[in-house]
């Protein structure tokens, strides 16, 4: 089954996978060839089922977590967290991972569709969640500035600081 390579599958997980599609009438399995592999065939059933799974819908795999935004929103009533540092840090490995991504994308441009997709698939979540954390570095920077009555400030890069605009942050 190919995954383009972005999921491990083991032996025992396929095996066992098919044996209750057995179980079930999806699959019929088919002698071993001399090599000694086994060959699983779909019933008719079973390609019912994978068509009618093809056209279902799917949700999110945990829509109720977001481990980084878990993250923030742990930190930021914590006395002596750093909110600005904790979104720095999740900034810059979340860019380091879509940088990855956006090379591995052009290495296999053309060549492999599923791969291309899956990858295409991880871009997406990386680059929303660079957003997200951008919007919520300018959120604490004006609220920050509000208590103070300061100008808020927001990161540029590790060097440098840049005036929030008055419409990043949905404002």
């Amino acid at each position: 089954m190919p995954t383009g390579g972005a999921w491990h599958l083991t032996v025992v997980q396929v095996d066992t996978t098919l044996d209750r599609f057995e179980c079930v009438g999806l699959v019929q399995r088919h002698e071993a060839d001399a090599d000694r592999q086994v060959f699983y065939a779909f019933t008719d059933s079973g390609r019912a089922a994978a068509r009618q799974w093809g056209i279902a819908p799917t949700g999110a795999a945990s829509p109720n977590r977001n481990d980084v935004a878990l993250k923030v929103t742990l930190a930021a009533p914590t006395p002596g967290v750093d909110v600005a540092a904790v979104l720095q840090a999740q900034r810059k490995a979340t860019m380091a991972t879509l940088q990855d991504l956006t090379r591995t994308q052009r290495s296999s441009a053309g060549r492999d569709d599923a791969w291309e997709l899956v990858v295409e698939a991880m871009i997406f979540p990386a680059d929303a969640e660079i957003r997200w954390l951008d919007y919520t570095e300018s959120k604490f920077a004006r609220r920050a500035a509000h208590a103070t009555g300061r100008r808020p400030l927001r990161v540029v890069n590790d060097n440098a600081v840049a005036p929030v605009n008055a419409t990043e942050g949905g404002q």
